[in-house]
């Protein structure tokens, strides 16, 4: 497979789980572009592994752990601006998945990297941990402790809009 080929079959899985990643759609864009420059350079290299799709996903990972790390990096990122006086309107459903999310977007980044490619790239332990460079019980470690964190910050975001009663 040509490196166009893949580019072009590929981009937009990549730029979703880039998306995932930073919780920045355009951040996300830049973060796919840099990956990709990089791996058109390495392409002969990266298309005679066995699993270039993985390879480059973990180059995408590296990448966005990478940015994390840059003093430069002093962006904040704000929620998506609401221009309608009020939120009624939208369904229950949008909402709470909006809430979860932003739950998923406070988990450390490990953690928040291990769900986004558990259970929004569909990935299995031994794809994560070979895209993380880690072992299988280091990703179910981190998937556990990210699991249990998201139930008891969902609990406590519950029980503050209710006041503490159930």
């Amino acid at each position: 497979m040509t490196f166009e080929e893949y580019a072009f079959a590929r981009t937009s899985a990549l730029v979703r789980l880039a998306r995932l990643l930073t919780g920045d759609e355009h951040r996300a864009e830049d973060l796919v572009q840099d990956v990709l420059a990089r791996a058109y350079a390495r392409w002969a290299r990266i298309s005679r592994t066995d699993r270039p799709d993985a390879y480059v996903r973990r180059m995408l990972v590296n990448a966005h752990h990478s940015w994390w790390r840059r003093r430069s990096n002093q962006e904040i990122s704000v929620a998506v601006v609401n221009d309608r006086p009020d939120a009624t309107d939208e369904a229950a459903g949008v909402d709470e998945r909006d809430a979860l999310w932003r739950l998923v977007c406070a988990l450390p980044m490990r953690q928040r990297t291990v769900i986004v490619l558990r259970y929004y790239e569909d990935l299995d332990d031994t794809m994560i941990a070979e895209i993380l460079d880690c072992s299988t019980g280091t990703v179910r470690t981190h998937a556990k402790r990210a699991l249990t964190a998201l139930r008891k910050r969902q609990e406590a975001s519950a029980s503050a809009l209710t006041g503490g009663e159930f």
